[in-house]
């Protein structure tokens, strides 16, 4: 597969532009307890600035390629590979054009377009 199901692509769910970096397009589920999970397809290359959260963060890569930073060190990860960004830990990323992500956050991440 070289992208999500149409199923997990829903307008519905899609992600305001403002709650992720340029060039990829994400969708959001909710869980009953505040957590949420998103799936970003990366459209271009590019970066997400440094930013922290006040709950973990786990992420997948499923295709391509996700370089994390944290304090200015470089983790690549790809396809299958996974990592757990613990809570209020900075981080920033670098992706290139069709990485695709999981990731699920121990609170509210991202908000829907209306």
């Amino acid at each position: 597969m070289d992208q999500f199901p149409d199923f997990m692509r829903n307008k519905a769910n899609a992600i305001d532009p403002r709650f992720q970096s340029r060039g990829i397009e994400g969708y959001v589920y909710d869980g009953a307890d505040g957590s949420q999970i998103a799936h970003w397809t990366c459209r271009r290359d590019g970066v997400s600035k440094e930013h922290r959260h006040e709950y973990d963060e786990y992420l997948v890569v499923v295709d391509g390629r996700y370089t994390l930073v944290f304090g200015g060190k470089k983790m690549t990860l790809r396809a299958g590979q996974e990592y757990l960004i613990p809570r209020g830990v900075p981080h920033s990323g670098e992706f290139v054009v069709t990485t695709r992500t999981i990731h699920a956050f121990g609170g509210e991440r991202a908000e829907r377009m209306k």
